[in-house]
């Protein structure tokens, strides 16, 4: 027989099943919130393709400039488009800003609801407007009209980021898990508001003065670009100056997402793929609008055969040949980079954008190339400026190769780091199209009569040494390593041992 409850216990069974009510309640809140949410991943992907996208075809107002077949190139003409390259990079540049807040925000944002994929949306929608601010910066370069509605669309990209930031936290559920159960979630929002908010803010103050002194603009919309790496590079300085001064630790995040960290290497590669595929894309659509014949030319002309009409594109068809065979060797090699790559750095990620930049010029030499046989006269000119474009392409990704190795350990496999099977080979892989197009401009600074067959002796030369690279640079190191026996067998007199073996050759 039971013995009747006192009253103490009775207040405790209370407290124990309205404490359970109150739990059961909550997480039947937080079932009913995770029902309505979903995976980030392919809304991220959807974004990294339309970013790609919008800063690649920065390059079509560049591209249709307009040049009649009476006009030389003259030095007129050579500052017109090297101003608009400038203001391309400038903006190529500051889309790649806006895309790395998106992928910051989303590594504190873990899932999304409608509402969140909707301002997403809104934020794209505003991204894709950028092409034709752009547009009107570059048709009218002396009106402040363009480049005010340019740093207008980066202030609405901004808020509609910061909008994400405050939904996302007002319903923590949508958080990652690492910043959604921390005590330290409002340091957090204020952290993740400053890295989308300081580009945004600076496009502000570039806009007010585009109304009374609009240079100093543009000198505004460069500092976002290099606005993290002169941060980081100045609390290195104080660091080094003043000495490094500990955080309280009340300060301290207990999870370990670093907004100033790298970004992550999968993302990188999907930017860059897409950059890469809209240029190669970008090519055919110059063939499709300028290289398909006229019916009635097709009477008139060549007495109705096709085929003699489009043998007379062929100087067109192959520049587009040689075009993608640039742009599929530079990704070819971009991806053999990034396939040893374990982690990127900050430095690595700045140099592959600009790398991207100058691919994103792909199609104006490609312009360039196309018009030997339009504008005969101006052909020296367009070789160099195509050679420049390829160099610089093709030299940052040697850049990023190069800075990898400065911290090998810690960003590349074992097989390309120095005394590695591979090392010599990614060696040649990345420094063959610098080498090559460094020597074609210097060759038709020479030869300049023979510019063209130049050119296009590189474009054909190039992809063949693909090929064979790998069996010539056994050739080479076999080559190098009999003179090493030879030098070590035979020292030179009144010298004493011989250094190290060089690191370029493979270890035993």
């Amino acid at each position: 027989m039971s013995r009747p409850q006192t009253q103490e216990q009775v207040v405790d069974s209370e407290g124990d099943s309205s404490q359970l009510r109150r739990d059961e309640g909550d997480s039947s809140l937080l079932r009913r919130d995770e029902e309505g949410t979903q995976s980030s991943h392919r809304m991220l992907g959807f974004s990294d393709a339309l970013l790609s996208i919008i800063a690649t075809v920065m390059i079509l107002p560049v591209t249709h400039t307009e040049i009649s077949p009476e006009q030389q190139f003259d030095k007129s003409i050579q500052k017109l488009l090297a101003t608009r390259i400038a203001v391309y990079l400038m903006t190529f540049l500051i889309v790649t800003v806006a895309w790395t807040a998106h992928t910051r925000l989303f590594q504190v944002v873990g899932k999304i609801d409608d509402t969140l994929a909707l301002l997403n949306l809104a934020c794209m929608m505003t991204i894709t407007l950028l092409p034709y601010t752009f547009s009107l910066m570059v048709t009218f370069p002396d009106v402040p009209l363009g480049i005010f509605l340019f740093c207008m669309c980066v202030i609405a990209i901004g808020s509609v980021q910061a909008m994400i930031v405050g939904y996302a936290f007002h319903f923590p559920h949508l958080l990652n898990p690492q910043i959604q159960h921390s005590t330290y979630r409002a340091l957090s929002r204020r952290h993740i508001l400053h890295v989308v908010l300081r580009g945004p803010a600076l496009c502000f103050v570039a806009a007010v003065f585009s109304l009374f002194f609009f240079p100093l603009s543009y000198l505004l919309m460069v500092a976002v670009i290099f606005l993290p790496h002169l941060s980081k590079a100045t609390a290195w300085c104080k660091d080094k100056f003043m000495g490094h001064r500990e955080s309280p630790a009340h300060n301290v995040e207990p999870f370990s997402i670093d907004l100033h960290a790298p970004l992550s290497k999968e993302r990188v590669e999907a930017f860059s793929d897409g950059v890469y595929a809209i240029v190669a894309t970008l090519l055919i659509l110059d063939i499709c609008e300028d290289n398909v014949p006229d019916p009635k030319d097709v009477q008139e002309k060549f007495s109705g055969s096709l085929v003699a009409a489009l043998g007379a594109y062929g100087p067109q068809f192959l520049a587009y040949f040689g075009s993608f065979a640039t742009v599929g060797l530079l990704w070819f090699a971009h991806h053999s980079l990034f396939l040893h790559v374990r982690k990127t750095t900050q430095t690595m990620g700045l140099l592959n954008i600009l790398s991207l930049a100058f691919v994103g010029g792909l199609p104006l030499a490609y312009q360039q190339t196309s018009a030997f046989a339009r504008q005969p006269r101006d052909e020296l000119e367009r070789v160099r400026v195509s050679c420049a474009i390829i160099f610089f392409a093709s030299i940052f990704q040697f850049a990023i190769w190069t800075a990898a190795l400065l911290h090998q350990t810690e960003t590349l496999q074992p097989a390309v780091r120095f005394d590695g099977q591979e090392h010599a080979f990614m060696f040649a892989k990345l420094a063959l199209y610098p080498s090559a197009s460094l020597l074609a401009f210097a060759a038709t600074c020479l030869l300049s009569r023979f510019s063209t067959a130049i050119f296009h002796l590189m474009q054909i030369a190039v992809p063949f040494a693909f090929l064979l690279l790998r069996l010539l640079v056994r050739f080479a190191l076999a080559g190098l390593q009999v003179l090493w026996d030879f030098w070590t067998e035979h020292p030179q007199p009144g010298q004493g041992e011989p250094e190290a073996q060089s690191q370029l050759l493979p270890g035993p």
